[in-house]
């Protein structure tokens, strides 16, 4: 038997540096994170043990540190480098990574790039 479970990391908020023009490269701006992680949970569906599952925590943890720390000029580069920091995992079978960067165009909420991948 082989479990499918999905992990939703829903409306991550975290600030950094992010963009071109000489504000953007000054000021920390927010950004709104969306992960979606697929990997196996058949052993962790009969266990109480945290080390038969993906922890989703220690992924949050790294994801905020990294975006938090860092500076970064296109959101294409930031979300494929949050999408790699999934994809480490040996358990990940398939992410999904969207970062939001909320007004950053007039008359719209924000722009959002996707990436995903499979193994």
């Amino acid at each position: 038997m082989n479990t499918e479970a999905r992990i939703r990391i829903k409306n991550l908020r975290l600030r950094t540096f992010i963009g071109i023009k000489d504000e953007e490269i000054r000021n920390k701006q927010d950004i709104v994170l969306n992960v979606v992680i697929l990997f196996d949970a058949t052993q962790a569906i009969c266990s109480t043990d945290i080390e038969t599952t993906l922890n989703y925590r220690t992924i949050t943890k790294e994801i905020i540190s990294f975006v938090e720390n860092n500076h970064f000029a296109l959101l294409e580069k930031l979300t494929n480098d949050v999408l790699e920091m999934v994809m480490k995992y040996s358990e990940v079978k398939h992410a999904e990574v969207e970062i939001d960067k909320p007004h950053a165009l007039r008359f719209a909420d924000s722009v959002s790039v996707s990436l995903s991948r499979s193994r």
